[in-house]
């Protein structure tokens, strides 16, 4: 068997290897949701809704335009009005201050998957 041949397989199979980390070191790690605020991103990705569902899996979550109406909550998703969900609203305080919404589609109608309320002052 020829050694020579095996070398350059495993001289090319080791650049790939070292190719693909390099391009992952330099693409980093996603942050979370508020790229202007980094130490943010843990606290966002701890926050799950009261139906459990965690809230962040690896996407961003938008600022919402929000109100309530007849004690309940709706957001603005793609221009239409969403009532949200009493399992979708994640309770606690919200360090961010704005409203963040989580959406998603289900049968190619917005849907909120998690709904972080901001405030109404």
């Amino acid at each position: 068997m020829d050694r020579g041949g095996t070398g350059w397989i495993i001289f090319i199979l080791g650049c790939v290897i070292s190719f693909v980390f390099l391009i992952t070191a330099l693409v980093g790690v996603a942050r979370a949701h508020d790229h202007n605020h980094p130490e943010l991103d843990g606290w966002f990705r701890s926050l799950h809704s009261k139906g459990g569902a965690w809230c962040c899996n690896g996407d961003d979550a938008e600022e919402a335009e929000w109100d309530t109406s007849g004690g309940k909550y709706r957001v603005k998703i793609d221009g239409q009005w969403i009532d949200v969900p009493d399992e979708a609203i994640v309770e606690g305080p919200n360090r961010v201050g704005g409203a963040r919404v989580w959406s998603m589609h289900q049968d190619g109608k917005p849907a909120v998957r998690c709904f972080l309320p901001g405030s109404l002052i």
